[in-house]
């Protein structure tokens, strides 16, 4: 594998793992309507010379850090230590109005149909750790979260549910100024970590342009 993707930076990479850091925009495997676009799973393998496997899947707008395993045992024990909630993921969003604190969003989550997710009793066990990390008034929030269970879309429609939805996010959003003003869906994996075979790994991925842009335009 080299040291280098072609577009791509890579967070950690040795025999077994590779963590590189998703621009926003790229999906991560083929989906309907993109039959002319490059997934990253098939970048990566193909400009590494060998094939990798998705061990977890980042929405298309949202960049940061992307776990691969270079083979198939590795692949299925990281996607063992997944199901049992033993990772740690640690992402950045802007959301809209004011999130005064911490809170715990302890809510079950089942699709509604046309590729949303919601609040619904009786729908898959999902909580997520919430915590501010910078205010801008009542206008938006740049939050910390920390989802404890791997649902889809399980980060954006927490913070929509706690009234809080991510800038820029054409599913679950609300209008406003900042999120109209939002280059995309204002959401960053920014860490990942967990112990496989008896060793821990960990990965953090940079403050994107785009995000960091618009913090400067909120702190302005």
């Amino acid at each position: 594998m080299p040291a280098m993707v072609e577009g791509l930076r890579i967070l950690f990479e040795d025999e077994r793992l590779l963590v590189v850091d998703k621009p926003a925009g790229r999906l991560v495997i083929a989906g309907r309507g993109a039959q002319d676009e490059e997934p990253l799973l098939e970048q990566a393998s193909r400009e590494g010379g060998r094939k990798l496997f998705v061990v977890h899947r980042l929405d298309r707008e949202t960049s940061g850090a992307l776990l691969f395993a270079k083979d198939a045992a590795t692949h299925a024990r990281a996607c063992a230590v997944f199901e049992r909630h033993g990772v740690e993921k640690v992402y950045w969003a802007l959301a809209q109005g004011r999130l005064a604190g911490p809170r715990s969003m302890d809510q079950p989550l089942a699709a509604f149909g046309s590729g949303r997710w919601g609040v619904k009793p009786g729908g898959k066990p999902s909580r997520t750790e919430l915590r501010p990390l910078e205010c801008f008034g009542e206008r938006a929030t740049w939050v910390e979260a920390r989802p404890q269970t791997g649902r889809r879309h399980q980060v954006r429609v927490h913070l929509y549910a706690a009234g809080h939805p991510v800038l820029g996010d054409p599913l679950y959003g609300k209008p406003g100024e900042w999120s109209r003003r939002a280059p995309r869906l204002m959401l960053h994996a920014a860490r990942i970590a967990f112990r496989l075979g008896g060793r821990r790994f960990e990965a953090s991925a940079p403050l994107p342009a785009d995000f960091d842009a618009l913090l400067k335009e909120l702190r302005a």
